[in-house]
């Protein structure tokens, strides 16, 4: 067997927790062995969609999908709100309508929504609610219709801002966030049983979720718990964190996998993941 140079293998002798849904952890985990690191996983978030049961969601969602071709943009909020959505779409329109923006909150949803058939855009550069309302084909909006596709309990600024220039926004729900339950030995053996190097936590839900699932930590172990290296993937994340109490905050420059692994690799071996 070939061994790497250090250079190759920046992430040689880390353990990093990687948090995302099971679904969509693979990209990381893959950047983080293929530069020398070990990974663990824990999921923050357990993603589930609407279904007919959930009523009122289920026949608001079901009402802006059939009056698609009257909006003249569409935003989903995230990758998940893009898988959900479309299939939603894919279900009641076989051919998409003509003169609809498909709108993705940043790159890597946009790119998901490529991979499903739609002539999507990003604001480049950004990935989230504050970068998008800076495009300029969101200034002039006066009596323009626009749905956001989200999850549950999501931000409002987009919806709020958006209105305030004029537009009429509706909101649907595509999916919800819930809190997986964890038994406490896995907890424990994967959370402080082990010497993590770093944990990467992508989103405000999955920081929360992550202390609601270590609640009942001795205070050694919270100890042990807000003094890992946290990889977040913006300053407001990381102001949250620090209100939790986290004293080794690291922030990348973006939510997505490159930039989250890239954050974790020393200054002095910086190089760009292959």
């Amino acid at each position: 067997m070939v061994k790497k140079s250090p250079e190759a293998a920046p992430l040689r002798g880390q353990l990093v927790l990687v948090t995302r849904p099971a679904h969509q952890s693979q990209g990381q985990t893959d950047l983080i062995t293929s530069l020398g690191g070990q990974v663990l996983s824990l999921p923050l978030l357990q993603i589930e969609p609407v279904c007919e049961t959930d009523t009122a969601d289920f026949q608001q969602l079901k009402r802006c999908i059939l009056d698609l071709d009257l909006y003249t943009g569409v935003i989903f909020v995230s990758a998940n709100a893009a898988r959900q959505g479309a299939a939603w779409i894919d279900a009641y329109w076989p051919q998409l309508p003509l003169g609809v923006d498909w709108i993705g909150i940043g790159r890597q949803t946009c790119d998901t929504l490529m991979t499903l058939g739609f002539e999507a855009w990003h604001q480049p550069g950004g990935f989230d609610s504050e970068a998008l309302l800076q495009a300029n084909s969101l200034q002039q909006i006066t009596d323009q219709r626009f749905l956001i596709l989200r999850g549950d309990s999501g931000r409002e600024l987009l919806y709020d801002t958006l209105s305030a220039r004029g537009a009429r926004v509706d909101c649907a729900t595509v999916y919800y966030r819930r809190c997986p339950r964890y038994p406490q030995a896995i907890v424990q053996s994967t959370i402080y049983d082990q010497p993590i190097s770093a944990m990467l936590v992508t989103s405000g839900d999955g920081l929360s979720n992550l202390m609601q699932i270590t609640d009942q930590a001795s205070d050694a172990q919270r100890k042990q718990l807000l003094e890992t290296r946290l990889i977040l993937p913006s300053p407001r994340i990381a102001r949250l964190a620090e209100q939790l109490g986290f004293t080794q905050i690291t922030i990348a420059q973006g939510p997505d996998d490159q930039s989250m692994v890239q954050a974790l690799i020393p200054a002095n071996k910086l190089e760009k993941p292959a």
